[in-house]
């Protein structure tokens, strides 16, 4: 027979068991009953603490939050680069390829998987891959999948070299999301989306990208549009050239947030695409635009509603 008192008496102790980092103790939980009938004295701890362990695993399981999808390996596995039409200042290409002043006007892109000058190639710091965006030609380096409900976050600095045409303009680049429809729909590069910029002075911001190769083409998106704070004090939160910023966008539903170092900059509620459908998932596109830049720890965590720290933020304005 069972020590009864000595049953009792355990049943009262809190079992911890740290299982992966991982705290359990038994009056966290409620609801699991411990059937001990027929079970000889010197068995009960051993049946118990399996029980624990297997309704530990269980619950660490289910209240494990999802492991971020890394995007950026050595090897661009996850993208594939779209190239426009190159400057005529552009050395270095095959003979017979169209190059123009009029990079967004008429002609012919170089295209899909035509990366022969590597824009888009990646280097590695302290063993860890970094995007490098050379910008010498237009073009973007494009999710192979759609993605919808994530947060979107990454390391960005610039470089030091600027091109044509932008040689006299401010350094810029992008991050496109929700794309859709074919490649080279805006300005023989870049696909209709929804933008989050990435220009000196001006991180966050965001703009819509339409049809301009088929007049009068589809339009671009829209959104209900606000701003947490005012866009002059946007314009202080991008770091020195050649530090490291952290860009992020949230993205739920059709609605998104746009996030600079932490500070909320844009929000836009009820994205829809041109004929009223609700834009809410689409590719990922990195821009080349004249500019040299990089990024580096490129990841999308899948959500189910925006962070506390994040709402506060929408909602304090």
């Amino acid at each position: 027979m069972p020590d009864l008192a000595k049953i009792s008496k355990l049943n009262e102790l809190k079992i911890k068991v740290k299982i992966t980092g991982l705290v359990i103790s038994k009056n966290r939980l409620p609801g699991f009953l411990f059937e001990l009938k027929h079970v000889q004295q010197g068995e009960f701890m051993k049946t118990n603490l399996i029980a624990i362990l297997i309704l530990g695993c269980l619950i660490g399981c289910t209240n494990a939050k999802k492991e971020p999808i890394v995007l950026l390996d050595k090897k661009l596995s996850n993208f594939e680069p779209f190239i426009g039409i190159p400057h005529s200042t552009v050395k270095g290409l095959p003979e017979g390829t169209y190059q123009s002043n009029n990079v967004w006007g008429e002609g012919k892109p170089m295209g899909l998987n035509a990366d022969i000058k590597n824009v888009f190639s990646v280097i590695e710091e302290d063993g860890k891959p970094v995007l490098r965006v050379s910008g010498e030609i237009f073009g973007g380096l494009t999710t192979k999948k759609e993605y919808e409900n994530y947060h979107f976050s990454t390391k960005f600095k610039w470089g030091n070299k600027k091109w044509e045409p932008r040689l006299n303009k401010k350094l810029d680049s992008g991050l496109l999301y929700h794309c859709y429809g074919d490649h080279g729909r805006f300005w023989k590069v870049w696909k209709t989306c929804i933008e989050y910029q990435v220009q000196e002075t001006d991180l966050g911001d965001d703009i819509f990208l339409g049809e301009t190769v088929v007049k009068p083409g589809e339009p671009a998106p829209k959104s209900s549009t606000y701003r947490p704070i005012p866009k002059s004090e946007a314009t202080k939160l991008d770091k020195k050239q050649g530090e490291w910023n952290l860009l992020e966008f949230y993205t739920l539903g059709n609605d998104s947030v746009h996030v600079v170092n932490g500070q909320v900059v844009v929000v836009l509620e009820d994205s829809r695409i041109h004929d009223g459908s609700e834009l809410s998932k689409g590719q990922i596109q990195i821009q080349s635009e004249a500019a040299e830049c990089f990024y580096k720890d490129i990841l999308i965590q899948p959500i189910k509603e925006f962070p506390e720290a994040i709402r506060m933020q929408m909602s304090s304005n």
